[in-house]
């Protein structure tokens, strides 16, 4: 599937927002970035088979975890992988729902949701 880099960035754009706005607003300090492939490091430290796709990546302390004493120096980071997700999806149709699905799922690891309790 083919997407130029600057309308796959739109696309993601959009998906941050179409998010309900209670959640948009708890989005203060968080970068979210779109990169080409996942850094090598990154699929050695969640243990990834080499067969398989990362979307994207949350960089950060959740939402939940943090106390009163702590204090972002920089901000928390989602990364959307364009290459994964354009590899993963045959059609534009699918390339818009996975962007918008890996966006929330990323964005659901910064409110502190795991694995099992996302909605995508």
């Amino acid at each position: 599937m083919r997407v130029p880099p600057e309308e796959f960035e739109a696309l993601v754009e959009q998906a941050l927002e179409g998010l309900p706005e209670e959640l948009a607003e708890l989005l203060e300090n968080v970068a979210v970035m779109v990169e080409e492939e996942p850094d090598p490091e990154d699929l050695e430290a969640l243990e990834m088979a080499p067969d398989e796709e990362l979307f994207g990546l949350y960089q950060g302390v959740p939402l939940a975890e943090r106390d009163s004493f702590y204090q972002a120096a920089m901000p928390d980071r989602v990364i959307i992988y364009r290459g994964p997700i354009l590899r993963y999806c045959d059609n534009r149709r699918q390339v818009i729902r996975e962007v918008r699905d890996t966006v929330v799922h990323e964005l659901g690891h910064h409110f502190g949701l795991d694995e099992d309790d996302m909605p995508y």
